[in-house]
């Protein structure tokens, strides 16, 4: 099977298993979740192993880090052991987005840091018992929002800086509708944004096109 077939193999299986998963949603029907949940990442995880390289390979990692969050987040009494999984999944693309630039960038940090300030500032009162290792999934969604803005927006990084913030958007979403006022319907967009951003970042592993030289 050549490298383009396959792609459009797991695109279709992850496309069937995106329209499943939200008929589960629909219909409310757990096991129907349950089992349609992970296909999209896990799709995404089969293509990204076909791909070498250290940024490839720890992209990967967050891909699988992912995967097992996506199960353990369907079980309600589980919810610290699939935040932990998806701490795993951000340290896991900081790794790779340093591995492509190491520049600092700081400038690139301040929307992100106002942004999940002010999320942070409406969740802290709900938080409980879950402050410690809410603020820590906090500061690490932060610093992968920077890191992918911090490697620049060619063609490479592009996707990663999209799918980062797409991430982040689902992530909010969820932490505002846990620990601050229910939202209604908000587990169709959190999981749509959740699925694009996966694959935004997912894609920026795929080979770069050479830089033609400018012309003098």
């Amino acid at each position: 099977m050549t490298t383009s077939a396959k792609a459009r193999g797991l695109a279709f299986a992850a496309a069937v298993a995106v329209i499943g998963y939200l008929a589960g949603l629909w219909g409310d029907w757990p096991m129907l979740r349950l089992i349609t949940k992970p296909v999209p990442v896990l799709c995404l995880l089969i293509l990204d192993l076909c791909r070498t390289g250290r940024y490839a390979r720890l992209v990967a990692a967050g891909l699988a880090s992912s995967l097992a969050g996506d199960v353990l987040l369907e079980f309600p009494a589980l919810f610290v052991a699939g935040l932990g999984a998806f701490l795993c999944a951000h340290i896991s693309y900081i790794m790779a987005f340093l591995a492509d630039s190491t520049r600092p960038h700081l400038l690139r940090a301040v929307p992100f840091l106002v942004w999940l300030g002010l999320a942070y500032a409406r969740m802290r009162p709900g938080l409980g018992e879950m402050a410690i290792p809410v603020t820590v999934y906090v500061i690490a969604i932060g610093v992968m929002l920077w890191r992918a803005a911090a490697m620049g927006l060619a063609p490479g990084p592009r996707p990663a800086v999209i799918g980062a913030v797409l991430f982040g958007l689902s992530d909010t979403l969820i932490g505002l509708d846990r620990f601050h006022a229910p939202i209604s319907g908000v587990r169709y967009p959190i999981i749509l944004l959740y699925w694009a951003g996966q694959c935004g970042i997912a894609l920026s592993s795929l080979p770069r096109p050479p830089v033609e030289p400018v012309s003098p």
